[in-house]
């Protein structure tokens, strides 16, 4: 896997170039997937298990869907896009930034509450419960409410609980999901609120609780071609086989 600064500079540095369906690179450059930071280990596992087909290597870049969307709205070459909910791949699709009939809702997950491992806190997750309390003196970390999707969810969940007033003035936002599950797993943040995918790759975190399915907006990771060819289309079809779909049921993911 490439860093996700290292393989944006050099893919934002000659977008031209990348473009270029002519261009020995071009045609030997794999499958460049920019996808949501929840993504990251399940689609490095199949990444490395997807050598000698069609679109190999794939290239993966991980970030907030907010901000993948927008790299690839100025121009950034990817190939494929999956996004951690449907706003904004609708908001890409919106601006011609993905190509029509390519979109499929492929995965599912669910929301956690967690705790560092040696953490004693217990809460029952229902409305009303005390979370700002369990907090302590410290801060909640969440993905930034105001654009990643994690963090949206987060807001939606302790809304519908009516916690939400209580603790939104400590929250640590971070910049995506994973970035908010480190905050827990350093023990710079009591609680944190992520992916159920996520809480299972760390091993300093535990989950305090599951929010209930009905708390917050469904969540879904549609993925699309945002460059139309016969490699991308393969990568594609392959994330939604049985093969890929037991790698990523593996790591914790559901069906839509």
């Amino acid at each position: 896997m490439i860093s996700r600064r290292h393989l944006m500079a050099s893919l934002l540095a000659a977008p031209t170039t990348l473009a270029s369906g002519g261009s020995v690179f071009a045609r030997n450059r794999g499958v460049t997937v920019f996808a949501a930071a929840s993504l990251e280990t399940a689609l490095t596992a199949i990444g490395k298990g997807y050598r000698g087909r069609p679109g190999a290597p794939l290239r993966l870049a991980f970030g907030a869907s907010s901000a993948m969307a927008r790299q690839i709205a100025q121009g950034a070459p990817a190939d494929l896009f999956i996004s951690a909910d449907s706003d904004w791949m609708d908001w890409l699709q919106a601006r011609g930034g993905v190509i029509a009939g390519t979109r499929r809702n492929l995965l599912a997950n669910r929301l956690v509450l967690i705790a560092p491992k040696t953490s004693p806190v217990h809460l029952r997750i229902a409305r009303g419960m005390p979370l700002a309390a369990a907090l302590g003196g410290g801060r909640l970390a969440v993905a930034d409410p105001a654009a990643v999707p994690a963090g949206k969810y987060a807001r939606q969940a302790l809304t519908h609980l009516g916690i939400w007033d209580s603790v939104r003035t400590r929250l640590v936002p971070a910049e995506n999901v994973r970035t908010a599950l480190a905050y827990v797993a350093r023990g710079e943040a009591p609680l944190g609120v992520v992916y159920a995918t996520d809480a299972a790759v760390e091993p300093r975190v535990r989950v305090v609780g599951t929010f209930p399915a009905d708390s917050h907006k469904s969540i879904v990771y549609p993925a699309a071609l945002v460059r139309d060819t016969a490699a991308g289309r393969a990568v594609l079809s392959h994330l939604s086989s049985p093969a890929a779909m037991a790698q990523f049921r593996a790591q914790g993911f559901l069906r839509p």
